[in-house]
């Protein structure tokens, strides 16, 4: 099981995975907003997605769990 963390703080601006849904090592699952940038978050490892955490527009700050894939 790992976390995948917010590494600034920002804005949800997209997710790009659903809850159940399996995913591979460096694939885009969320995107933030910050500063006027796109933050595109990557997954480093394999998995299913089983719990998510934010929904597009929430505001996160660095360090915050958005997801966990197990």
């Amino acid at each position: 099981m790992s976390e995948i963390k917010a590494v600034m703080a920002g804005t949800v601006l997209m997710i790009q995975v659903n809850q159940g849904e399996h995913i591979s090592a460096g694939q885009e699952v969320v995107i933030l907003e910050s500063m006027k940038m796109a933050i595109p978050i990557e997954s480093l490892e394999s998995g299913e997605v089983t719990k998510i955490f934010v929904a597009v527009g929430d505001f996160v700050n660095e360090g915050d769990v958005l997801m966990i894939i197990k």
